[in-house]
């Protein structure tokens, strides 16, 4: 008997490799993806910007980056005893203005550089919604806490979708050469908007997307929306939100990512850098043990070996751990 729908996913014509660096952006299933691929030691930067939910606002992050735009103290505002600014996550927020700035030009800064070198960029679109302030109609990209009452929703349209991203990948292409662009679609659903304005918002992004993919050769799209939505589909895979895909259902996609992204040496690769990290955490009944002893010697050579066979990656970390 079969449980789940079928789905067929394309692998990429050039699979990613451990020589690749990766600039991810997006909303919060972003940094499932991102963090998953920095602990197996892939070269991530993921949402210099925080992040980022609707289109309007990656794009102007990414235009951002290409042009190395350094805030001043005017795009910045104070609110509840913090400064913030309406184009960075409330992370970059601190109750210090100068100290702000500083991790925000920071960001930009590395951000821009990375950029210049990257050979993916992958982006997960959340909402097809964006805000604008109410008294002078700025596009803002995250609300900090402050009242609904001084913002303007928007619903964008796919014409919209379209056009900004657009805009962008031509500036994109043109900065970097050889860089190419996954787009998935978050499967966190945003319940505040209600479940149909939820899934207006998704269908716009999908829609907009598959036009781009289709018009451009160097960009993709992986479903990590219909993987949790229409594969999995059963309210067991979400946390108690009844919105955020839980622990389960990320490690399902995250597999599927590999499947379709990678190929068989580097997932390999990825599963030998796996059990090492997993034998950093290992706890030891009696650490003085000779038994202990050798765990951390077999783990040592295996790390050392690792090394050098990939010598673009750093094991500094381990390898100091385990000659401890």
């Amino acid at each position: 008997m079969q449980f789940f729908a079928p789905i067929t996913i394309k692998p990429l014509d050039q699979p990613i490799t451990y020589k690749d660096n990766l600039l991810l952006t997006g909303s919060c299933f972003t940094e499932h993806i991102g963090n998953h691929l920095m602990d197996v030691k892939f070269n991530v930067l993921q949402n210099p910007n925080g992040i980022l939910f609707d289109t309007p606002s990656v794009c102007r992050s990414i235009l951002s980056y290409i042009e190395n735009r350094q805030y001043t103290a005017d795009d910045l505002f104070y609110h509840n005893e913090s400064w913030h600014c309406w184009q960075y996550h409330s992370r970059f927020s601190h109750p210090d203005q100068a100290t702000c700035l500083a991790m925000i030009n920071a960001s930009q800064q590395q951000a821009h550089a990375f950029l210049q070198k990257a050979d993916w960029l992958i982006i997960t679109l959340g909402s097809s919604f964006s805000y604008k302030l109410a008294q002078d109609l700025m596009p803002v990209s995250n609300c900090h806490k402050v009242p609904a009452t001084q913002f303007i929703k928007h619903l964008n349209s796919i014409e919209e979708t379209v056009t900004a991203l657009d805009t962008t990948i031509h500036q994109l292409f043109h900065f970097n050469k050889k860089i190419k662009i996954i787009f998935t679609i978050s499967p966190v659903r945003h319940l505040r908007d209600g479940v149909i304005d939820n899934n207006r918002s998704k269908a716009r992004l999908i829609e907009a997307v598959h036009h781009l993919v289709n018009k451009f050769s160097r960009l993709y799209y992986f479903p990590a929306y219909e993987l949790v939505v229409d594969v999995l589909r059963d309210y067991r895979f979400y946390d108690i939100d009844l919105a955020h895909p839980n622990y389960a259902a990320t490690q399902f996609v995250l597999e599927k990512f590999a499947e379709c992204c990678f190929n068989n040496a580097t997932i390999t690769q990825m599963e030998e850098i796996r059990k090492i990290a997993m034998a950093m955490q290992h706890k030891p009944f009696n650490p003085a043990s000779q038994q202990h002893k050798q765990f951390l010697k077999t783990q040592l050579q295996r790390t050392q070996l690792l090394q050098e066979q990939n010598p673009w990656l750093d094991f500094t970390k381990e390898l100091n751990y385990f000659a401890s």
